[in-house]
């Protein structure tokens, strides 16, 4: 990512600006570009699977694929109540609670291919509009919290968006990789990792460099640790998706969860 990072000024990210002349607006544009390009990547690809493919074993352990695209759905209409809240200053939780998360994704899992394409599709379009809402409330710093507590300002929303519809495409295992994923996109999401990963004390301190020349800290646990490879391997490795051949120096970490 070039400009303010999210892991450097996270919550100042474009504050005391006007639209014309923050960068912020210019980055908050590419990268609902960057949603946009991937959604429509992820259901140009899922719209040839059929309804047994979509019953067959994702890359995640205890998940069909149905699972996958069923908790992409609902992660967008979980975004959607952040933006109300965002937009109205009524506060809104992600989800109800963890089990009724997984409830819903169980629930879902098992529909028609047509069923998880329609869904998918219509849930990213109401996700769309809900952030048009913020924009036309000029509300993008407004602070909101995400999972496990975490308190971001809305406009770093769509990197999460971001995250979870490439992450999974990969999890679909439908042909799309890793190495698929294209640097600017990589950048942007190892620095959504960062400051998501800033303050985790069971994360080790991290300095991942790229072949681009990007480079962003990861982790706050001892002496930091150089780690080198491509954007997208970088990115894999760090979620869990790769194993550590796939980059240099990493001396065998083994990573928490993300």
């Amino acid at each position: 990512m070039r400009g303010i990072a999210p892991s450097q000024e996270a919550l100042g990210y474009g504050m005391g600006m006007t639209a014309a002349a923050s960068p912020a607006t210019a980055q908050l544009e590419t990268l609902r570009g960057l949603v946009r390009t991937a959604t429509q990547r992820l259901l140009g690809d899922t719209i040839l699977v059929s309804d047994e493919q979509w019953r067959a074993p994702s890359r995640l352990p205890d998940w069909t694929r149905g699972h996958v695209a069923t908790h992409i759905a609902r992660h967008a209409d979980a975004l959607c109540r952040l933006a109300e809240w965002a937009r109205t200053g009524e506060r809104q939780d992600m989800y109800p609670s963890p089990e009724h998360r997984a409830q819903e994704i169980e629930a879902g899992a098992g529909r028609s291919g047509l069923d998880l394409q329609i869904d998918m599709d219509t849930s990213a379009g109401r996700l769309g509009s809900a952030l048009d809402g913020i924009d036309a409330a000029d509300a993008w710093d407004a602070v909101v919290e995400m999972s496990r507590g975490v308190q971001v300002p809305a406009r770093l929303m769509p990197l999460a968006r971001l995250l979870e519809v490439v992450i999974h495409h990969v999890d679909l295992d439908i042909g799309y990789e890793i190495s698929n994923i294209d640097d600017q996109t990589a950048e942007w999401l190892l620095e959504w990792c960062s400051f998501r990963l800033g303050s985790r004390e069971d994360f080790p301190k991290l300095q991942l460099t790229s072949d681009s020349g990007f480079s962003t800290a990861i982790g706050s646990v001892g002496d930091p640790v150089a780690v080198n490879g491509s954007s997208a391997q970088l990115l894999g490795w760090l979620m869990g998706r790769t194993d550590a051949s796939t980059v240099s120096g990493s001396d065998g970490l083994r990573l928490p969860a993300f």
